[in-house]
């Protein structure tokens, strides 16, 4: 459940990025990854839409936001945010060309109705981007702060549930994550840079790191400093340094009527 300011039982979005911007600037590489599954779409309903990270001015945007917070952040030369929820979109059957929701699903009171209601206001392809729980706890991470990977895991509807939801035919595609990925608002962004995660302007980025209360926060700061300094993050992950990207959990479905 959404209130004004944010999601009952998640972190508010007041706190989220509160670092500096560098840590949550949309990436154009993902950025083209939902462009090409947008296709040639003229009008285009963005559900989640915050502060309008992905948007692309190719589209006409209708934008829908339902927290106030992140409604008041978006830039003046995009389309002005519709304060409304996915499970009730206030638009007619077939309204738009395509829809999107990216990093959104996962925040939403009945994901099954949100998706539903965008396939019904939407003629073609519906597309989300998140992050397949699965594969969450596949991450080094998880040896050095196993509940924000565990908070992660839990939060994120599996894959079988969206598709059901959308209904049609869905393709399923895995986004490589590039290694100096400018979006930290996912931990896998720093897959091979573990340094940046020490920096604390860097964890809140991504809402996840909420889970964690101070004391574990200070441990996971401890435990990954000493694996640096000794050398054996390197010796067990250090080959990700000069990986060009990762395959994780980030995900981008496509759905057809």
């Amino acid at each position: 459940m959404r209130t004004q300011d944010g999601y009952v039982g998640d972190v508010g979005h007041r706190a989220i990025g509160r670092g500096p911007d560098a840590y949550r600037r949309p990436d154009a590489r993902i950025a083209h990854y939902v462009d090409q599954a947008l296709g040639d779409a003229r009008t285009v309903l963005n559900v989640g839409a915050g502060t309008g990270s992905y948007e692309n001015a190719a589209h006409s945007i209708t934008a829908v936001e339902p927290s106030l917070a992140l409604r008041a952040q978006r830039p003046a030369e995009l389309a002005t945010a519709i304060d409304a929820v996915a499970e009730h979109l206030p638009f007619a059957d077939g309204q738009f060309d395509a829809s999107m929701t990216l990093f959104s699903v996962h925040e939403w009171s009945d994901v099954t109705a949100g998706l539903r209601e965008m396939r019904r206001v939407t003629r073609g392809p519906v597309t989300v981007l998140t992050c397949d729980p699965l594969r969450v706890r596949d991450f080094w991470l998880y040896e050095y702060a196993p509940e924000v990977l565990d908070a992660e895991a839990r939060r994120h509807p599996p894959l079988h549930r969206l598709t059901a939801a959308l209904g049609g035919t869905t393709t399923i595609q895995f986004v490589p994550i590039p290694l100096d990925c400018t979006d930290g608002g996912f931990n896998e962004a720093y897959y091979g840079r573990p340094e940046l995660l020490l920096d604390s302007a860097a964890r809140p980025a991504s809402s996840a790191w909420s889970s964690l209360d101070d004391r574990a926060g200070l441990d996971f700061d401890t435990a990954l400093r000493r694996a640096l300094g000794c050398g054996a993050w390197d010796e067990a992950f250090g080959h990700l340094r000069s990986r060009p990207t990762y395959s994780g959990s980030l995900v981008l479905l496509r759905a057809t009527p």
